[in-house]
């Protein structure tokens, strides 16, 4: 982390195509974590969601569509664990000036992040961990698919499921964010019933979603906003990226969406309130 598709150019580009993964799905009901259980440093706990026949990992996709106009935006930090040298060239894969917009417009959101994006960026992702504004997701410490095929990302190794949650956790958590939450993003949105039964002892909640924005190696913002607005519903999840070499449009199309979504009535909500319900 199939049924969704990107309606922009880049399909199938190696590490940049999120798209959810219409497998079945465990029945969940969202409730409080045991702060046992709980990433987060935070003194509430997030709503997660129970775990599905025989351990399965919950999956999460949209929240309610009650009467109140809500919408999370989520956006995947992505960077894979052999980029180093590209980043070391000046290639950026972080995005400062969507972090600054959100703020200015008190855009509350989500933020999947790898290990290894954290490790490279320290101190954004301090930056990002510590603002109430905020909080950080899993998205893996390598950015490797966790089955296959997935867009020609590589693959874990065998038996490396929960290495690679517990690594990024590590790497996060070493940065000194505490705005961790419990919730898990598969690379690609790739999953099936036997990594959900692999992830099931790390007692994450997997977090997909409804719309896909289409902001990967996206040119044109205006196009990635129509394509937000239009599919945003009362309820609904959003992916997008905070990545500037893979998602450089991002930050603009977000300048539109969010006051257009106001305008029509719509509350931003991180991750965890829309799971509360």
């Amino acid at each position: 982390m199939i049924r969704s598709a990107y309606k922009m150019a880049a399909l199938g580009v190696l590490g940049a195509v999120l798209v959810g993964c219409g497998q079945a799905e465990p029945r969940a009901v969202a409730e409080r974590a045991p702060a046992s259980a709980s990433p987060s440093a935070a003194t509430e706990q997030p709503a997660v969601m129970a775990p599905g026949p025989g351990g399965l990992t919950p999956v999460f996709k949209r929240g309610p569509q009650h009467a109140a106009k809500v919408v999370a935006l989520s956006f995947d930090a992505d960077m894979t664990a052999d980029e180093g040298p590209r980043a070391a060239a000046g290639e950026h894969f972080d995005n400062p000036e969507l972090i600054a917009l959100l703020r200015r417009l008190r855009v509350p959101a989500t933020v999947f992040m790898t290990g290894r994006w954290a490790e490279e960026y320290p101190d954004q992702a301090r930056s990002i961990g510590t603002d109430p504004l905020f909080e950080i997701g899993n998205h893996s410490y390598s950015h490797y698919a966790f089955t296959t095929p997935c867009y020609g990302l590589p693959t874990v190794e065998e038996g490396g499921v929960r290495k690679e949650v517990r690594r990024a956790f590590g790497a996060i958590r070493e940065t000194g964010a505490r705005n961790v939450v419990p919730y898990f993003r598969f690379p690609g949105g790739c999953y099936d019933d036997d990594t959900l039964r692999a992830l099931g002892p790390e007692k994450v909640t997997a977090v997909q979603w409804d719309v896909v924005s289409g902001d990967a190696f996206a040119t044109d913002a205006d196009a990635v906003a129509e394509q937000v607005l239009d599919g945003v519903r009362s309820g609904s999840l959003v992916v997008m990226h905070c990545t500037r070499s893979a998602a450089p449009v991002t930050a603009d199309a977000v300048a539109r969406v969010v006051p257009e979504l106001r305008k029509r009535g719509y509350r931003f909500v991180k991750v965890s309130e829309l799971m509360a319900g």
